[in-house]
């Protein structure tokens, strides 16, 4: 099939799953839905075409993409071994916004891990994405469908809004249910196919980014605590993100961003056009986005991207946001505002 994108066109959304895997298979970058944010997405193994999500999103090379599967056994085309605990986090999660960072295989290039030797690998829990994946003969990169550090995208038009003069084809599966990136664990310390019982001990699952499945879910199904890895940000000396969605800055809008007690914050403002992000209860603002009325962290999470967006794309000078609580749903919330809030 040829195809020939002409930019001042802009892209089209649209639910021709056919389509979607055609374009795939000739090389070009399609904006796919997921239960947790829309994601641009390009053949893993095509250097080429996971140039162009790069290159689209103005991403810069140290940040690596996560993989998306159809089929759990399909792992093992992208991974070398799975360590302790994968399996059974694969069964209990799988399809699911959980993304386990494993040992890569060669055939994996470099440029989907940042250089890294290890990727990130998922099963999307979306039906399109699923029936999209399994039509086709090779795993999708895909990270969200956004400019690089800006708000993710949590339907087709808002990936419209900003990449529409970039990408042939936008395949609309509807708002996305979860409405936050994927939960991130990895393996870190020492791993063979004979792992010792000895280097069980100086391993473990650690957290690179909290997000759809709540930590405590997966310590359940371990059986032991998971805990956070030192987050990473950009400048001299910082290491380089071992996932997505770890540097200091990210999921940012272009209006600052301040977090904590709202009404301390309402005073510190006073005079500005305040926009405010809260969990049930309403406060005197500018402009007010309540993110569920009934205090569910789920609703509050699938509502926060598009809560932003509409703020930012308002007439507000400010953006304030209280913190949610620290459990469930609660801390990928506040990790995604508090990253929002971060110096850039």
């Amino acid at each position: 099939m040829l195809w020939t994108f002409a930019p001042e066109m802009g892209s089209t959304i649209g639910s021709d799953l056919a389509l979607a895997a055609a374009l795939l298979r000739v090389g070009n970058a399609v904006a796919i839905p997921t239960e947790t944010v829309y994601g641009l997405a390009a053949n893993v193994f095509d250097e080429a075409a996971v140039l162009k999500i790069f290159q689209v999103k103005e991403r810069p090379s140290f940040d690596p993409l996560i993989v998306h599967v159809g089929r759990k056994e399909d792992v093992h085309r992208l991974v070398r071994v799975l360590p302790p605990g994968a399996q059974e986090l694969m069964d209990a999660f799988w399809p699911g916004p959980l993304t386990l960072v494993l040992p890569k295989r060669p055939e994996v290039p470099d440029l989907v891990t940042s250089g890294l030797d290890t990727v990130g690998v998922r099963m999307p829990a979306h039906p399109v994405a699923l029936e999209l994946l399994r039509s086709l003969h090779f795993p999708l990169a895909a990270p969200s469908a956004n400019p690089f550090g800006y708000i993710s995208p949590t339907t087709a038009q808002h990936v419209a809004d900003q990449l529409g003069d970039r990408i042939p084809y936008i395949l609309d599966g509807g708002p996305c249910v979860v409405g936050v990136e994927s939960t991130i664990i990895g393996w870190e310390g020492p791993l063979t196919p004979h792992t010792s019982h000895l280097t069980l001990h100086t391993s473990s699952w650690v957290l690179y980014r909290p997000g759809g499945i709540p930590v405590e879910a997966i310590e359940r199904v371990l059986g032991k605590r998971v805990f956070p890895t030192l987050s990473t940000g950009e400048g001299q000396g910082v290491r380089p993100p071992l996932a997505p969605g770890m540097l200091a800055s990210h999921y940012a809008p272009r209006n600052p961003v301040h977090v904590g007690d709202v009404q301390e914050l309402r005073h510190r403002f006073k005079g500005e056009r305040i926009g405010a992000i809260t969990f049930r209860d309403k406060v005197e603002a500018h402009m007010n986005k309540v993110l569920s009325p009934s205090g569910d962290l789920s609703e509050a999470a699938q509502n926060l991207f598009a809560a932003l967006r509409e703020l930012d794309a308002s007439n507000v000078s400010v953006i304030i946001a209280e913190r949610f609580p620290d459990e469930g749903l609660g801390r990928a919330i506040n990790d995604r505002l508090g990253r929002a809030a971060a110096q850039r």
